[in-house]
């Protein structure tokens, strides 16, 4: 692994009441200018050219992936051979499409919006269990590639759109939802058929609700059984619930695109789960109080274990684990989990590493982090497998008693451990020391060959942009062959810990910085649930430094709500978006200022977008003292408007928690603007819609108030056009020079 500078990345180890590091003394250089923007942009932050996706086949002989070039955004498939090191492209689009433009369906683009994917080519792959098939989507058909030979098979799957495609476990047939219903090819027939009949629009079968995947992290509705017999599929109703409509008035020709879209304190989608054989036969529907736990969080039907399903009541305060049996649709409960805030999600969960024993995530076994437990098939807690800081869980290996997987060094950081658990009778073996496979002074992550002889690990450190290494038995360390463009400078990011909460910080300057000056401050924030802004990684400070560069201090907070610090931490936000952020945004500005001099605490700007343009809005019209100017993002203006499973989670349920839903909103704040504020919002979004800004400059020209609002046309929650983010930068710098002023003499 590669060492970092201490001159450059200073890592504190203990909290204390004042910063435990100093920023790294200023690299005298070139500030980065309007050519870096353009490249930034055209390189989609210098990934275009990474790979993406490695798998390892299950063999370990060969790891496939995906890549574009680097100022293409359109991903090819490659194939690494582990023995010679030596990387051959498999299949392009261009090949494929021979010469077509590649079309997607209105349901592809929601799906691919869902996932954050800006990229076109293939964007995924599958590797059939044995390794010898490739499954691959494209421009709204599929096709199957055999590794053996390269071939190229489209798969006739008849009209309509084509989503989720998924290989059987025995990988002779491949299933996936058309027209709402779920479908399956038989390879060796070459012939498709229909498994679940009668979906609709609002009816669907086999398709992850808009909730599911946009707040839970599940976009697939339907689930094979180990033996390729059976399919479990979600049916999800949609009558009653609320359907907007997306109408980008950059195109008054196109029609509006409808979605459903459940708000707080309004109806939800009817989610119930069927089994049918794949041959035909009646579905049998699983049995649950569907009334008392609305979300289908999770559903595994794991190779070694039965069908399982995650429940979260309304609230999301409780967490159902349930064992159903397929042939009859009753159900046994495994776990529950309850919280008096909110209950965690974790997708991966349970994984069964026996018929008998399988794997939980548990964040109520008395730790304050989260820790991977090992149950018997009532439930019963065995023992645990990691103890505390548990993030992911990256492979099993039954075999050998192994488990792969990722845990949290601290909110900035992850490491990837190896380590032996007993999967058989008795408990595991907490004395079993984990072997590190990474370094901690990063963010790592796993994917390893069914046995566990090849691993390849995705690393990124403060001054290393993302790589890719491949280790296999015999102790052979090489990465996967990158084509992207360097920034080429290091980091000059410091990184804290401040005051009595421990806030964990960052501070950026400019690289030309001057000792005796001062100068203004961007707070770059987020500040909402789910996401860590400050990390020990070099992409996300790309664009920071190029800002700082413009002659500012660019500065990130974590306040408490963000993941990574435990239970407490975590749930500090409930029923507090309009309060907590802000507070602990502005004690860590505080701290900072104390800190370093050089910061002018009376010229401070902050920017965000999502949840940080709600923060960034709320800022300046809650504290203008602190705040003199703010740009916001595709801003959630009020949160009766946003969907439920996220909303509710955090802030309630209506009418009962209307005063908290009040409290949250900007629209009341509207005439207490008094400082500049620039609004920003892709007129396509059909996540935080238009109609949230929209709501906002309506408050505030009734109020009388100054503002400006730049709309981004037939743009959605993503802005991946190259010239869209060049310009839309240079707007925000220009804001902040203009309202922030110049440098000053200290």
């Amino acid at each position: 692994m590669p060492k970092f500078s201490p001159a450059l990345f200073l890592v504190p180890l203990a909290i204390s009441p004042v910063c435990s590091a100093d920023p790294a003394p200023a690299q005298k250089g070139k500030p980065l200018d309007a050519s870096f923007l353009r490249l930034y942009a055209e390189t989609r932050g210098f990934m275009l050219g990474r790979p993406v996706n490695p798998k390892p086949t299950p063999d370990g002989k060969a790891v496939l992936f995906l890549r574009a070039e680097p100022k293409v955004p359109k991903l090819k498939l490659y194939e690494f051979d582990v023995a010679s090191g030596q990387t051959k492209e498999l299949l392009s689009p261009e090949a494929v499409l021979k010469g077509a433009e590649e079309k997607l369906s209105p349901e592809e683009k929601a799906r691919r919006e869902r996932m954050r994917v800006s990229v076109g080519g293939f964007t995924s792959f599958q590797l059939s269990d044995d390794g010898k098939l490739i499954l691959l989507s494209l421009s709204g058909k599929l096709y199957v590639v055999t590794r053996a030979d390269g071939s190229v098979r489209e798969l006739e799957t008849g009209p309509g759109t084509i989503l989720d495609p998924k290989f059987s476990p025995g990988g002779s047939m491949v299933a996936y939802v058309r027209d709402h219903d779920v479908n399956v090819y038989d390879l060796a027939k070459g012939k498709a058929f229909a498994v679940t009949k009668g979906g609709t629009e609002k009816v669907t079968h086999g398709l992850a609700e808009f909730v599911a995947q946009e707040e839970m992290g599940r976009f697939s509705g339907y689930w094979w059984s180990p033996d390729s017999k059976f399919i479990a599929f979600e049916e999800a109703d949609h009558e009653g619930v609320e359907q907007w409509f997306v109408a980008d008035p950059a195109k008054p020709d196109q029609p509006p695109l409808p979605q459903y879209y459940p708000r707080p304190g309004k109806k939800n989608v009817k989610v119930q789960l069927g089994i049918v054989p794949v041959t035909g036969g009646e579905t049998v529907w699983a049995d649950w109080d569907r009334q008392q736990y609305e979300y289908v969080a999770s559903v595994r039907w794991d190779e070694l274990g039965p069908l399982t399903i995650q429940l979260q009541d309304r609230k999301q305060q409780e967490l159902l684990l349930l064992l159903i049996d397929p042939l009859t649709g009753r159900t046994k409960k495994l776990l529950r989990e309850a919280d008096r805030a909110f209950v965690n999600i974790h997708q991966s969960m349970p994984h069964w590493v026996s018929g008998s024993r399988f794997l939980w995530v548990s964040e109520s076994a008395g730790d304050q982090t989260p820790s991977l437990t090992l149950h018997d098939r009532t439930g019963k807690l065995l023992g645990y497998c990691v103890k505390g800081r548990f993030h992911s869980l990256n492979s099993v290996n039954t075999d050998r008693r192994e488990i792969i997987y990722t845990a949290q060094e601290d909110p900035r950081r992850t490491a990837v451990y190896r380590k032996q658990i007993a999967t058989g009778e008795g408990a595991p073996n907490m004395n079993q020391e984990p072997v590190l496979l990474t370094d901690r002074w990063g963010n790592h992550s796993a994917v390893a060959s069914r046995g566990h002889d090849v691993i390849v690990l995705t690393s990124t450190g403060v001054d290393q942009m993302p790589y890719y290494r491949v280790l296999d038995k015999e102790g052979k360390d090489v990465r996967l062959p990158s084509v992207a463009l360097d920034p080429g400078f290091p980091s000059l990011t410091a990184f804290g810990q401040f005051g009595d909460e421990g806030f964990y910080t960052a501070v950026l300057r400019p690289r030309d910085f001057q000792p005796n000056k001062r100068y203004p401050v961007i707070l770059d924030v987020y500040g909402g649930p789910h996401h860590l802004h400050v990390t020990m990684e070099k992409r996300p400070w790309l664009l920071a430094q190029w800002l700082a560069d413009q002659g500012f201090i660019v500065v990130r907070i974590e306040n408490r709500g963000t993941p990574g610090r435990g239970r407490d931490w975590e749930r500090a936000i409930y029923r507090n978006f309009g309060s907590v952020p802000l507070e602990d945004q502005v004690a860590g500005l505080k701290l900072l200022g104390e800190k370093f001099p050089e910061m002018d605490l009376e010229s401070v700007g902050v920017v965000g977008w999502s949840f940080g343009g709600y923060m960034s809005a709320l800022a300046v019209l809650k504290r203008p003292d602190i705040f003199k100017a703010a740009v916001a993002g595709a801003p959630v203006t009020d949160w009766e408007d946003y969907d439920t499973h996220y909303t509710e989670r955090y802030l309630g349920l209506l009418p009962a928690a209307k005063r908290t839903y009040e409290e949250a909103s900007l629209l009341p704040l509207a005439p207490k603007l008094e400082r500049p504020l620039l609004l920003v919002h892709g007129t396509a979004d059909d996540n935080v819609y238009f109609r949230h800004t929209l709501r906002l400059t309506d408050a505030l020209f009734r109020a009388g108030k100054e503002f400006e609002v730049l709309p981004l046309p037939s743009l959605t929650h993503m802005v991946p056009d190259p010239v869209v983010t060049e310009r839309l930068w240079t707007r925000i710098a220009g804001h902040f020079k203009k309202h922030l002023g110049e440098v000053k003499e200290r």
